[in-house]
């Protein structure tokens, strides 16, 4: 974002308008060594000072004009502008007129060149007000146009992370429900913290995009102890990490789907004893696998899991996500940053 108090410098536009008053008044810089091998020595002092008072008055009118342009006009106008800005050079042309006349009276000072060069600090001012109002406006459109984006993909990604949770809330509770019919009120009160630990992850969620692997790993764990006591011994994680890639970024529930995936569309009993691998590659990526043990009859699901994940990796890292899947395992690569 542009800081315009950094523009609108005074020391900035002093500045300016000293460089645009000696370019108005160049020429007759370069007539000033003529101009004084033909007058008497005593005169040349005075001349001097004339040429330094021009000067300074066309750079006072220049920095006046300026600054009225960058920041009192706002009329899109360029007709209202240049109207605004003739007067003020009109009445500042006549000022200058005045003062020359009766200071410097025995000096030239009010001739055709002179009218031309407050006619050039006319237009000169005005273009650059025009162009900056212009710029300022096409930057304020950038601007709105990137907020749109930002809350349009905010939008879509809430959109897509709500898709988790329904279907992982009901898969939790009949998992309770089992516990409880069991009776067995220890493993089910710790299922309940844990329960309450992937919640807590899933809506604080909402507020986050990316997350450091760390933090999803430790979600992971309390919804592995959740697996493992709904599945007894029929399931098992074994997690493989390195300590200092923990920091690496990736959304936020993007191992949930996979693991909930592996829960829908896989039977899990004593033939069918489920190993999920998660590790992480040299590509820098984090590898979750499972052998496929593909139940009789299809799942009924809505099909979002995976394509949620790839849009969730799109939106927020612009990286696609990799499945392999040969038929005796499933593979899925999550890149990271």
């Amino acid at each position: 974002m542009i800081d315009w108090s950094k523009i609108y410098s005074p020391y900035k536009l002093v500045f300016i308008s000293l460089v645009c008053a000696l370019f108005v008044i160049y020429p007759e810089v370069t007539w000033i060594p003529w101009e004084l091998s033909k007058l008497e020595e005593s005169k040349r002092v005075g001349y001097i000072a004339f040429f330094v008072f021009r000067y300074g008055f066309y750079a006072a009118l220049i920095f006046l004009l300026i600054k009225l342009n960058l920041q009192k006009l706002k009329t899109p106008s360029f007709k209202i502008r240049l109207g605004y800005n003739a007067l003020i050079t009109i009445s500042a042309y006549v000022l200058y007129g005045l003062i020359s006349f009766l200071i410097y009276s025995k000096v030239r000072h009010f001739g055709s060149l002179v009218l031309f060069q407050f006619f050039i600090m006319c237009l000169l001012t005005t273009f650059t007000g025009y162009i900056f109002l212009l710029y300022k406006e096409q930057n304020k459109k950038e601007q709105e146009i990137e907020q749109l984006k930002i809350e349009n993909l905010q939008s879509r990604y809430d959109a897509l992370t709500n898709q988790i949770n329904p279907h992982f809330f009901f898969n939790s509770l009949n998992g309770l429900t089992s516990l409880i019919r069991k009776k067995d009120n220890e493993v089910t009160l710790t299922y309940v913290n844990k329960l309450s630990d992937v919640f807590r992850y899933i809506l604080q969620s909402d507020k986050k995009g990316l997350v450091t692997l760390g933090e999803e790993l430790e979600f992971v764990d309390a919804f592995r102890y959740m697996m493992e006591v709904r599945f007894a011994n029929k399931l098992e994680y074994h997690i493989e990490t390195d300590p200092k890639r923990l920091s690496y970024k990736i959304p936020v529930l993007s191992i949930l789907p996979l693991l909930d995936n592996i829960v829908v569309h896989n039977m899990i009993d004593s033939d069918h004893k489920m190993e999920i691998r998660i590790w992480l590659n040299e590509a820098q990526e984090l590898v979750v696998s499972n052998p496929i043990y593909p139940k009789l009859s299809s799942p009924v699901t809505n099909g979002t899991g995976l394509k949620n994940l790839e849009n969730r990796f799109s939106l927020l890292m612009n990286k696609q996500i990799r499945i392999e899947n040969d038929g005796v395992t499933f593979l899925v690569y999550l890149p990271l940053i």
